[in-house]
């Protein structure tokens, strides 16, 4: 994964998803993922399938209920995008994203 020194937020939260595996049919995928903090980071595993809920699972100390629903969503949505990115000639499923919590960014 990235270092969290190169996307530790000084404000909010950054929600870090990295692609772990695609099954064969492109249908599943698994993501290391993180909540980070300006002075923690909570680690997680992410199953997802276009057609179910995403499991979300802490790997250590999780992340405060607000932003484990956070990045819950956005593996919710990244889910919900699979087919929209094949009709679109795309990967099924992000090598990574990234996104920040904080003020003025949905705090």
């Amino acid at each position: 994964m990235t270092d969290p020194a190169d996307v530790r937020p000084s404000a909010g939260a950054r929600l870090r998803l990295e692609r772990a595996w695609v099954s064969d049919d492109g249908a599943r995928a698994r993501y290391r993922a993180a909540v980070l903090t300006p002075d923690a980071e909570f680690p997680y595993d992410l199953e997802l399938a276009a057609d179910a809920e995403p499991q979300v699972t802490a790997t250590a100390t999780a992340a405060p209920p607000e932003l484990e629903a956070a990045l819950t969503m956005l593996a919710r949505l990244t889910a919900r995008g699979v087919a929209k990115r094949v009709a679109d000639g795309l990967a099924p499923w992000p090598p990574s994203l990234l996104r920040w919590r904080g003020p003025g960014r949905g705090a």
